[in-house]
């Protein structure tokens, strides 16, 4: 007969623990040895037990449907259909394609691809009716799902600039856009924006939430979901808690609106802790970030290859890439179990945690007027800007450490004559509405001393 064999041992209260470990500590201080505070001001402690539980977070993260995603950048239709059809053989679920104008010849990228009962989205840096329409006729035709991944109110975020002129034009624009299509879905948030500026995650979540809200008062009647384009950084846990607390809040506040409309996860590894130097490092920063994004309930993922920051594209990132997401999925098995951060009372906390503070900033965005209102002012840029500076601080002091770059760096790496692309933030003086929020990585001036010295 079996037996269980915790039956032969007394359950350890947690004041127990917490006596072991005062014990341990011989005469340190518990609160400052083995506590501490992110920046998002949340006490992590050293355990977490049952007595200390009481409720699970409501959310539901479904790891099985995560597709692996592929980014084509497209300006050679030729080349793009090559590299769409290559790595639709060789692993890849979905595709992202990013497109500059309306002159691309969308009919002639799309046709040829098996395209059926998969989900394709577009990123289109301009805003055009037309365009739009045939790529509704074409998702019919093709029976896949196809999501305009439009943000205007990133686009004014990101670029300083809306798509066209006034913020009036734009919304009657995507206004026009809904009732001329049936078959696409038009909304997305860009949340890597405020990630790779260096937010902390309750901002990324709260701003995202605001950001989003602009959308649902204007456009409450759509039904189909809103994609949130999130990166994930190396904070594991964090990032997992992340995802799902976004998720429950979306669900909270769309209920207010008595809407069933649901959002969607397109998630991709963050730039803001890559590096040129020792650039391999790079790998190990975006597999733990893919798994984060798979624990915390990605529906698509799109790799950032390691060499991304200073070659362009390239066959050989791009396979480096997608694998580690199919050895994820299938060689790791991370899509076998639903809600796999289910009982995790760490996971749980922060998730509760994250949801409660995330809220609270949501409110108060609305109370002071909403997103838009303090995005125009320059009220979000300056609080990113406040946690980018603290996280730099921390970063240049070595209390935040990237290997290979602000700790044990190899000296003798030469990276002055492989930068096929400008890895710096890029600045271009023209006039503005508001000023744009910038991506900035935390490695930038420590690469760019290096690089005057070789």
């Amino acid at each position: 007969m079996a037996t269980n064999l915790f039956d032969d041992f007394n359950p350890i209260s947690s004041k127990q623990w917490k006596q072991k470990i005062q014990f341990e500590l011989d005469g340190a201080d518990y609160n400052q040895t083995v506590i501490w505070n992110s920046p998002e001001d949340i006490q992590v402690k050293p355990f977490y037990h049952s007595d200390e539980f009481t409720k699970a977070a409501n959310v539901n993260t479904q790891a099985s449907d995560f597709k692996i995603c592929q980014n084509i950048f497209v300006f050679d239709v030729e080349k793009s259909i090559e590299r769409a059809l290559n790595t639709l053989e060789r692993g890849a679920e979905s595709l992202r394609f990013t497109i500059e104008n309306d002159k691309i010849d969308i009919e002639k990228l799309l046709n040829n691809l098996p395209l059926e009962n998969k989900i394709v989205y577009f990123n289109l840096n301009f805003i055009s009716i037309d365009f739009v329409k045939k790529l509704d006729t074409i998702s019919i035709q093709k029976k896949a799902f196809f999501y305009c991944n439009f943000d205007p109110i990133g686009q004014l975020a990101k670029d300083g600039n809306w798509f066209i002129t006034s913020e009036k034009n734009n919304f009657e624009t995507l206004d026009l856009l809904f009732k001329n299509t049936s078959n696409l879905n038009i909304i997305s948030v860009d949340l890597g924006l405020y990630q790779n500026s260096g937010a902390n995650i309750t901002q990324q979540i709260a701003f995202s939430l605001a950001h989003a809200n602009e959308y649902l008062n204007r456009f409450s009647d759509f039904s189909k979901p809103i994609v949130f384009q999130i990166s994930v950084g190396t904070n594991y846990f964090f990032e997992i808690a992340k995802l799902r607390a976004l998720r429950m809040l979306f669900d909270l506040i769309a209920t207010e609106y008595n809407s069933k409309i649901k959002c969607h996860f397109l998630v991709t590894p963050t730039k803001r802790n890559k590096t040129i130097y020792d650039y391999n490092v790079n790998m190990l920063r975006t597999t733990t970030e893919c798994m984060s994004a798979i624990l915390g309930g990605s529906d698509a993922i799109a790799n950032l290859p390691y060499d991304a920051l200073y070659h362009k594209d390239n066959e050989f990132g791009d396979r480096i890439a997608r694998n580690q997401l199919l050895i994820l999925k299938h060689e790791s098995y991370f899509d076998k179990v639903n809600n796999p951060a289910d009982g995790s009372y760490y996971i749980e906390s922060l998730t509760t945690q994250l949801a409660e503070k995330s809220l609270t900033l949501f409110k108060d965005i609305e109370a002071n007027g909403g997103f838009l209102k303090l995005l125009n002012d320059g009220t979000i840029k300056k609080k990113i800007q406040e946690s980018a500076n603290k996280e730099q601080e921390l970063f240049d002091s070595k209390k935040e450490v990237l290997l290979g770059t602000n700790k044990y760096p190899n000296k003798e790496d030469r990276m002055k004559h492989d930068l096929e692309l400008f890895p710096f933030v890029k600045i271009k003086p023209r006039k503005t509405l508001i000023t744009p929020i910038i991506e900035k990585r935390l490695a930038e001036k420590l690469e760019q001393e290096r690089l005057e010295l070789e």
